[in-house]
């Protein structure tokens, strides 16, 4: 159990790093976005960040996984960190000569042929990430939780302080004669670019303050460790591109997809706006990851490594299973974080909730191929995945529209799920506690059901109602596991 609490307390702190800025995006730069833009400018920006995604993974290649694999097995941390960090600034600083050199030819591909300024922007902020992924990985190594939280955080108050200054203040300024000078560095033709440039600044500042960081070591180029890392971090490279395809890809098809009749920037931006609802479960997942990552490689050489990760499995389950039902139950709440035009898309939300906790049991199962040196394994699981997506979304967007993105990514991930729980069986065999597991699943959705069943006009009375139904689950859970509500403690 004190593992357990270990691995907890530790996904609370980098949660900080990790939640802190998502929640601050969440509860601001979402509400805020839908509702000074337009559906199809939302719709903009989801499908733009989409690219983004895709392109920051292809950029960090796996190496920050292959660093902690490293890092550890290598006896020199410093040599690890300062190679990785060399090829990435590398490949990074061609990647921008590249975009810059087609930045036309590419908005003109992807259909933004009147602002090129987009591609490099975003050429730009994804550059800029790939080289600090690094230096905030090797903060997760040294077990710095507190400096990544903070640096992650000051990185998203730079960014929507940027985003108010540039759609908010310096237009309404600008009507003042008195500040008319801001025109010289404020064009209201740049429109949805300001989000953009927002994030170009915050990723620049946030380089800046990682300096101290990277510089406090004697600079190390090791070409044969170099080409180990290359190696491992390979199969990883295609694990996460597959992955983005899983993830983004969705939102990039809808656009040449959807029917001509069909105004399909606005159905990207409900699509996206709806998504962000189930942001934390996302959130729960990427901040457990940052902790698990490490202290699963640490805990490899236990020999009750295997007890553990079962433990790891069945609480990390029913947590998820927790944010499901806070988040389904209260959808009259959260549906308020972004604006009423955006509402038609509510009905996805549980699905893409289930749809990212199959993916977090998938990032727990992983395990058996990151540990044993597998990692082809999981770059087959990947790309089957991202097969079942391509086809689930070719064959049935033009029908279903956004709803049929929805259902490919929750196929997608339970698949993906099965596919990896077979095969670890194979070459990890790990005795998960499935009984416990399946009570817990079967609870939840059965809550989830009876809560649908019940409508009852009066809001403090459905509330408290509802906090009834999810104490119930939580109540199930400390039975079947026999602690007591005060052992939850971190």
């Amino acid at each position: 159990m004190n593992y357990i609490k270990k691995l907890a307390g530790e996904t609370m702190v980098y949660g900080l790093g990790t939640i802190v800025p998502r929640l601050l995006n969440y509860l601001l730069l979402t509400p805020f976005y839908t509702r000074i833009l337009s559906i199809s400018q939302y719709g903009t920006i989801t499908e733009l960040y989409s690219y983004t995604a895709f392109l920051l993974v292809f950029l960090t290649y796996g190496m920050e996984t292959s660093f902690f694999r490293y890092a550890k097995t290598s006896n020199n941390s410093n040599k690890a960190f300062t190679t990785s960090l060399i090829s990435l600034s590398f490949t990074s600083l061609l990647f921008i000569g590249f975009i810059f050199s087609f930045s036309h030819p590419i908005a003109d591909v992807i259909r933004y042929s009147n602002h090129h300024e987009y591609i490099i922007l975003i050429g730009l902020i994804v550059a800029i990430d790939a080289v600090s992924s690094i230096p905030f990985a090797r903060l997760r190594y040294q077990n710095k939780a507190k400096k990544f939280a903070v640096l992650k955080v000051v990185n998203v108050i730079i960014n929507i302080t940027c985003n108010v200054l540039f759609f908010i203040v310096f237009p309404n300024l600008i009507k003042n004669s008195e500040f008319s000078f801001l025109s010289a560095v404020y064009s209201a033709d740049i429109g949805v670019g300001y989000a953009f440039i927002s994030n170009f600044i915050a990723s620049a500042i946030t380089l800046v303050l990682l300096i101290p960081d990277i510089f406090s070591i004697k600079f190390e180029f090791d070409k044969s460790l170099l080409k180990k890392m290359l190696v491992y971090a390979f199969p990883l490279l295609i694990v996460g591109l597959a992955g983005m395809i899983n993830e983004v890809s969705d939102k990039i098809l809808l656009k040449y997809l959807l029917p001509k009749n069909v105004n399909a920037m606005k159905q990207i931006g409900i699509y996206g706006a709806n998504y962000k609802i189930a942001v934390l479960m996302t959130i729960f997942i990427q901040m457990f990851k940052y902790a698990a990552e490490p202290f699963f490689f640490k805990q490899a050489e236990k020999k009750n490594s295997k007890a553990i990760y079962a433990e790891v499995m069945k609480y990390f389950v029913a947590f998820g299973l927790l944010i499901f039902l806070g988040v389904t139950l209260y959808i009259d709440i959260f549906k308020h974080f972004i604006d009423a035009k955006f509402y038609s898309g509510l009905r996805i939300v549980p699905i893409v909730l289930l749809a990212n906790l199959f993916l977090g049991i998938f990032y727990n199962l992983s395990v058996w191929y990151k540990i044993n040196n597998l990692t082809k394994y999981g770059a087959y699981i990947a790309l089957f995945g991202a097969a079942i997506t391509i086809i689930l979304n070719f064959s049935f967007i033009p029908q279903f529209g956004y709803m049929a993105s929805a259902w490919a990514t929750f196929i997608c991930y339970f698949t993906m799920m099965i596919a990896s729980f077979l095969l670890g069986r194979k070459f990890f065999p790990i005795k998960y506690d499935f009984k416990s597991i399946l009570i817990f699943v079967t609870s939840a959705i059965l809550i989830y059901f009876i809560d649908n069943q019940i409508n009852i006009d009066n809001f403090i009375i459905a509330f408290f109602v509802k906090a009834i139904l999810i104490f119930t689950f939580i109540l199930i859970f400390c039975f079947k596991e026999k602690i007591k509500l005060s052992d939850l403690k971190i």
